[in-house]
């Protein structure tokens, strides 16, 4: 199922209230924005294995969006991944077998395109669970495919996350979605400029 042009163009805003919490982190993330690792491609490998062998053809793609996939982009030092599955509400085809290879079920969240989220420790990653043409995974697509292509928005998005991550209090409650807030309005700005090389918006 394809995403709607529409869907796609919508911003979802962060609701805590209706997330589902499953397991809290048994490690905590470090909140620290690395230099430019060239092995963070060969990591997503390793992870996008233990994916494939867990899940075999449940899987539909398996996708490394976000910084680490940006090669000479500065970055948190975990690999953001994009797994879409057959149906993410079927749990029982994906959920514990993904616990058994290393990745901690952590949420699930209906409200945003039955999202579920899974976390690795060793390598560090973040992995969302998503359904056949999520319209998230495919933003992550257009934002990631547009920084390999803008020197000038890289400058700007590392300037940004280093900014935020200045202005981020460890002693918050959760210091890594005020991270994210703080840098959401540079997000959207460029977000804004890659739909329209994608030829979402005029």
């Amino acid at each position: 199922m394809a995403s709607s042009v529409e869907a796609v163009l919508k911003d979802t805003e962060y609701r805590p209230e209706l997330q589902e919490r499953i397991a809290h982190r048994r490690v905590p993330q470090i909140l620290e924005v690395a230099e430019p690792d060239p092995s963070w491609p060969e990591t997503f490998k390793v992870l996008e294995s233990r994916i494939l062998s867990a899940l075999g053809n449940e899987v539909i793609s398996v996708e490394h969006y976000g910084s680490t996939s940006v090669p000479g982009l500065p970055a948190k030092a975990i690999i953001d991944i994009d797994l879409t599955v057959r149906d993410p509400v079927d749990e029982a085809s994906y959920a514990a077998q993904l616990e058994a290879a290393g990745f901690h079920f952590i949420s699930r969240q209906r409200h945003w395109h039955e999202n579920r989220f899974f976390c690795s420790y060793k390598p560090a990653a973040n992995v969302h669970v998503w359904g056949p043409g999520s319209p998230e995974a495919l933003r992550h697509k257009i934002f990631r495919d547009w920084l390999l292509k803008s020197k000038d928005d890289r400058e700007l998005y590392t300037k940004a996350k280093r900014d935020a991550i200045a202005a981020t209090s460890t002693a918050a409650s959760n210091p890594g979605q005020q991270y994210n807030s703080r840098k959401e309005s540079v997000v959207r700005q460029i977000l804004q400029r890659a739909l329209r090389d994608a030829g979402c918006v005029q």
